[in-house]
């Protein structure tokens, strides 16, 4: 799983923008001594995830919170089913409830689309790792990218730094791609930096170009049909990792699995999801 560096400034910053100055309506109705108990109900099937945040939620609102987890990030979810119990000041449990579902509910949808397409996969015995994108909601991108992982998926490069990957707008500013390619070889012998490349192709001529160009570890088809993806793979013929992207969903990723690719990648998986619907019930 992925390891959470900005985690505290995220809930920071969650919980700011929802209490402000404070939870006016709670405090004005609920004496400050009022004990109480909830229980995270799950409403709709899928998988969990979002444990962690919600826990370190709880704990930025209030420290005396208790918490007892049922389920456990990953696991599949039905209807009906109770995730975890909090007890403590109602106050508190009030004040976290929005930020907690929000977390808990995105995280758990990005979880459920990539068990469902991950286990479609598994079912048919297809090989082929499916990898999100940068299309991530802004500030968010670890947490969907854990989500991600939760849910049987993988993650492509985090952002910008850790991969260097050459596409069509790098390609046009620097002339030609044996321009991008070369530039970018030697910019990594010159930091010292140890980076896979990736270069976008949008045909067979680009494809043939940079497979004789060399250099590159990664080539992503973007926008091949099925037929013309089958083509590619069995040309490249393991020469380098192939990646497809562009228009692949859950109606046509069993196509794609199909001709050999290695990875597809899916901007879906994070910006085109259903949040899970759940809710943090108050028990009397």
């Amino acid at each position: 799983m992925l390891e959470f560096k900005n985690l505290n400034q995220i809930i920071d910053f969650a919980i700011h923008e929802d209490i402000g100055d404070g939870d006016h309506t709670s405090i004005a109705i609920i004496p400050p001594e009022t004990y109480g108990k909830a229980m995270l109900l799950i409403k709709e099937d899928g998988v969990l995830a979002g444990i962690p945040v919600a826990l370190k939620v709880f704990e930025k609102i209030d420290p005396n919170l208790k918490i007892s987890i049922l389920i456990n990030d990953g696991t599949v979810v039905k209807k009906g089913d109770i995730a975890f119990y909090v007890e403590g000041a109602a106050l508190s449990i009030l004040s976290a409830e929005r930020t907690v579902l929000n977390f808990m509910q995105r995280l758990s949808g990005i979880a459920t689309k990539a068990y469902r397409l991950s286990s479609l996969l598994k079912s048919k015995g297809k090989s082929t790792i499916i990898l999100d994108t940068r299309k991530t909601t802004p500030g968010l991108r670890e947490l969907e990218k854990y989500a991600v992982k939760v849910g049987g998926c993988q993650n492509h490069r985090m952002g910008l730094w850790d991969m260097i990957m050459i596409k069509d707008n790098h390609i046009d500013y620097a002339g030609n791609v044996e321009n991008a390619i070369m530039h970018a070889k030697k910019y990594l012998e010159q930091t010292n930096k140890n980076l896979k490349i990736e270069v976008e192709v949008r045909n067979m001529e680009e494809l043939k170009k940079v497979l004789g160009i060399g250099n590159v570890q990664r080539i992503m088809l973007d926008n091949f049909t099925p037929l013309e993806l089958k083509d590619a793979v069995k040309y490249i013929n393991g020469r380098v990792e192939t990646e497809a992207s562009g228009g692949i969903n859950e109606i046509n990723i069993l196509e794609y699995a199909d001709t050999g690719v290695d990875y597809i990648s899916i901007g879906d998986l994070t910006h085109n999801i259903k949040s899970l619907d759940m809710s943090l019930k108050a028990i009397k």
